[in-house]
């Protein structure tokens, strides 16, 4: 796209990227609110570790419900619709959640949550990478990382507030997400459909008074041409068997490997698990409560720095950072939790920050960007669908081990882990900042 000639308004872009990132502050808020709620449910409930394990991962069982939902809801009706459709869930599933009285009802609860939460994981970002123009994309794409450690700090901050409120406190945490639902949902009636979507539906019109919105008339045009050009002689009809064709496949595999590593990169057991970790090495529960407010603080710091740099630095070289660092961080903590040292938080809270920065938003900023525009629901579908089983799969054996083999063991793992991540990037990754999503299709797929 000939820069030069374009101009953006980029306060328009902003604020549509921002509503849509709404979706990212309650994936946020259902993802840290159970760390919090985690040492009153034990009481209420009578959690074990595997129940402990099992409750914290039902969330992620209703993430990978809610992606096959949303691949084939958005390609049929449209992304906008189904990200109200994420809302009005998010809004109910708070509801039930709090209102629930037993151990089954909560369960049922969070994975009807994780079902708003996995429609927003995939739509929210593919929406933004959609809209925004190439040179801004990463860092537009990184706002909807940057609500999802706002959602996180904020619930920290709210569970770490109600912590002496007794022994329901557990339900005003979970309930109190009905407040940002119901924004979020009002805020969506607000947005313009993709016009990439309009496009590839054949509603031309209303696509260029989106991008007219967006970029002046030389953006408009280029960017329509650029479109049709990549959706000429291919079927846009959504297709789970046509995104392991040959042709897309090498995309797809860097889709799911990127996805599994950032959850097997093990940084969420420090978000979900912090209680755990913390009493391992002797903290009270409410020093534990307030690390998980030090652990907001920080993710949300340095992913503000990846949203920075993102488009500067480029994704590859911050994958890889984050990919050495993490590795080194995780076997000094590993030691120091092994011998019980309440120096332990130290790393784990640089690991944090090493994730927000690295990790975390660029795998979100490149599932956005790698696939061609006639597979992209159902490939971003796929990918996101694989991150979410692999975090079930995370959150469920953490508890399990923590109580067999000691807390300090799966830090171990997770080194192991991040040495082989930096393998898989330094390999099968390929730079994408600056490019337009059309052009990267012929970095992507086989010819």
């Amino acid at each position: 796209m000939t820069q030069s000639n374009v101009v953006f308004n980029n306060r328009y872009i902003l604020f549509i990227s921002f509503i849509s990132a709404m979706g990212g502050y309650l994936f946020g808020f259902d993802f840290a609110v159970i760390a919090g709620a985690l040492p009153f449910l034990r009481e209420q409930f009578a959690f074990n570790e595997y129940w402990e394990g099992f409750a914290t991962a039902s969330l992620a069982l209703g993430c990978v419900a809610g992606c096959l939902f949303a691949g084939s809801f958005s390609d049929k009706y449209g992304r906008r619709p189904g990200l109200m459709v994420a809302a009005f869930i998010f809004f109910i599933s708070s509801l039930g959640m709090a209102f629930s009285h037993n151990r089954d009802l909560f369960i049922f609860g969070r994975f009807i949550a994780g079902i708003g939460v996995g429609m927003a994981s995939m739509l929210s970002p593919l929406y933004i990478a959609e809209i925004a123009p190439p040179g801004t994309r990463g860092r537009m794409v990184a706002v909807n990382q940057l609500t999802i450690v706002t959602g996180i700090l904020v619930t920290n901050l709210v569970n770490y507030y109600l912590r002496n409120s007794g022994p329901d406190a557990w339900r005003w945490m979970v309930g109190l997400g009905a407040v940002p639902s119901g924004i979020f949902l009002l805020g969506v009636a607000f947005l313009p459909e993709s016009p990439r979507w309009l496009l590839k539906e054949g509603r031309d019109d209303k696509a260029s008074g989106v991008l007219s919105k967006i970029g002046n008339q030389t953006f408009v045009d280029e960017t329509v041409n650029n479109i049709k050009s990549s959706l000429k002689g291919v079927t846009v009809k959504f297709s789970y068997s046509a995104v392991f064709k040959k042709a897309v496949l090498p995309a797809v595999i860097v889709g799911i490997g990127l996805a599994v590593f950032q959850q097997f990169c093990g940084i969420n057991v420090v978000f979900n698990f912090t209680t755990t970790i913390f009493e391992s090495v002797g903290f009270s529960t409410d020093d534990q409560l307030k690390q998980t407010v030090f652990i907001g603080i920080v993710n949300l710091l340095f992913t503000v720095l990846a949203m920075w740099q993102v488009d500067k630095m480029g994704r590859k070289p911050l994958m890889i950072f984050g990919c050495l660092a993490l590795a080194t961080l995780y076997i000094v903590s590993g030691y120091l939790l092994q011998t019980k040292s309440p120096l332990a938080a130290w790393p784990l809270l640089a690991a944090i920050g090493v994730y927000a920065m690295t990790i975390g938003p660029v795998t979100w900023v490149l599932i956005s960007e790698i696939f061609p525009n006639h597979i992209r629901g159902a490939a971003t579908s796929v990918a996101v669908i694989s991150l979410w089983l692999a975090y079930a799969l995370l959150v469920f054996t953490f508890p399990i081990i923590a109580s067999k083999l000691g807390a300090y063991t799966p830090f171990y793992i997770y080194a192991g882990i991040c040495v082989l991540g930096f393998l898989f990037v330094k390999i099968k990754v390929k730079e994408t900042k600056g490019q337009t999503l059309e052009e990267l299709e012929s970095n992507f797929i086989a010819h």
